[in-house]
């Protein structure tokens, strides 16, 4: 599969994970405040993302160490759209119920590559070459 092919994918996938993140959040709203709520909403919805990506974007097997290395995929995502809603609702003065939105579209570039190497990277490291002489 081509690059292009697992971007457009992965945009689809991005789609969904943000529809499922963002029904969570609101959901959540109701109970906790609105940094609480995203960041649960968030680990809800990247499990979500590391097997709908492992299956449908990048056709791999899911294993066990791609899942725990998965969070480091979403780790510069948290931490833009994470800063981005603090900024965009307490120093912008948007609304807490759309500024997840704003705030994860300038991660996305980031987090496909992040993606596509960990998702792509071989379960067992190649062995080494022995030397003879």
């Amino acid at each position: 599969m081509t690059v292009k092919a697992q971007l457009a994918r992965f945009a689809l996938v991005g789609a969904v994970n943000t529809g499922t993140y963002y029904g969570c959040y609101l959901v959540l709203l109701h109970w906790l405040p609105y940094i609480a709520a995203h960041v649960l909403a968030f680990a809800l919805s990247m499990t979500g993302s590391f097997f709908l990506n492992s299956y449908f974007t990048y056709r791999t097997r899911p294993t066990w160490r791609k899942f725990l290395l998965f969070p480091l995929t979403n780790a510069a995502n948290f931490l833009i759209t994470t800063g981005g809603v603090y900024l965009l609702v307490d120093l912008a003065g948007f609304s807490s119920r759309y500024a997840p939105l704003v705030a994860a579209a300038a991660a996305i570039p980031i987090t496909f590559v992040v993606s596509r190497t960990i998702m792509l990277r071989p379960d067992t490291p190649p062995k080494p070459v022995e030397r003879v002489g």
